[in-house]
């Protein structure tokens, strides 16, 4: 038996509760791991509140990210002990995920933990951070280097804006940052931002083809947004969407691609092959301050995640939410 938050349907809503579930019960898979930490995502947040069309089968273990050590494998990759980072592949969504004590999953779903990086600080980093360096790994594999002008991160007080901030930083980069909340901006040139920019100079409707401010951006947000970022791209700039965070919609010309030679580089997470997964978080853990971003994450007990995930979706929570299962 292991402990698990499980999301029910009941009169058209989700309820989500803590059961004690028998281990036969988990999907099928060929590593059956011993999960130490899970996140807190805000596509978590919509699943276990219900606030959003996030799981597609019920009952459902949301998380769709965990750390933990392999207990049981038939497949050769893995053996007893290892351990182990999953990201992705539908979980919370299709398949049970991280937010219990344990999980069954396919192999090609796992990757080794890098060295040098506890499950904890895995966690810290989480889907947010490995999402981040997608991003900046698709800008490079473009051809985007750090003496090529400003590199502009929209969205970026959330948790991949401000990986991506860190990171391209640490790359060498100018990063110029959006935001909408001013108070933050000591805290995003303390990652490495060199300047702020207004999210409200972006996410109105603008002109097809803006003046060119930047070599290249990582952008969160969409809609409005998006649009004003690719028209506002140096001739041969490239920018690297992840998010949606103002819509899915793209109110745009095709002017900026056709003109100034635009790229629009689309990065997803959930699945992207084992081999970028391995060189991603291998270079998360050359590249990111796992320790500092460690100390100003914080913890909660399983049993807290239906309250925070609430708390989450009401902009009540910074930074990163680590669950220990085990608490």
């Amino acid at each position: 038996m292991f402990n698990a938050l499980l999301l029910d349907k009941q009169d058209d809503r989700t309820v989500a509760s803590i059961q004690s579930i028998d281990e036969s019960r988990l999907p099928q898979g060929d590593v059956l791991v011993r999960i130490e930490y899970s996140t807190l995502n805000y596509k978590d947040a919509l699943a276990i509140t219900g606030k959003g069309p996030v799981v597609r089968t019920f009952p459902m273990v949301p998380g769709i990210d965990f750390a933990g050590v392999v207990e049981e494998s038939t497949h050769a990759d893995y053996k007893p002990g290892d351990l182990v980072v999953m990201n992705g592949w539908g979980a919370g969504e299709t398949h049970w995920g991280g937010l219990a004590q344990k999980a069954r999953v396919p192999a090609g779903h796992l990757i080794p933990l890098p060295a040098g990086i506890t499950t904890r600080q895995a966690m810290a980093v989480g889907t947010a951070g490995y999402t981040a360096m997608l991003c900046v790994q698709a800008l490079e594999q473009h051809g985007v280097a750090p003496g090529d002008g400003d590199v502009l991160v929209t969205g970026a007080n959330g948790g991949v804006g401000s990986f991506a901030v860190a990171i391209l930083a640490k790359r060498g980069y100018r990063v110029m940052a959006s935001t909408g909340r001013p108070e933050e901006a000591a805290r995003l040139r303390e990652l490495g931002a060199a300047d702020i920019v207004d999210r409200q100079t972006l996410s109105a409707p603008g002109k097809p083809l803006q003046k060119e401010r930047f070599a290249a951006a990582v952008d969160c947000v969409g809609s409005h947004t998006l649009a004003n970022v690719c028209a506002s791209l140096r001739y041969g700039g490239a920018v690297a969407a992840c998010g949606l965070a103002q819509g899915m919609d793209f109110p745009a010309t095709v002017a900026p691609f056709i003109l100034r030679g635009v790229a629009l580089l689309g990065v997803d997470s959930v699945y992207v092959p084992r081999e970028r997964r391995i060189a991603a978080w291998n270079a998360i853990a050359a590249d990111v301050p796992v320790e500092t971003i460690e100390r100003v994450a914080s913890t909660i007990p399983l049993a807290d995640a239906p309250d925070s995930a609430a708390s989450l979706l009401r902009g009540e929570i910074k930074g990163r939410v680590i669950v220990d299962v085990n608490a």
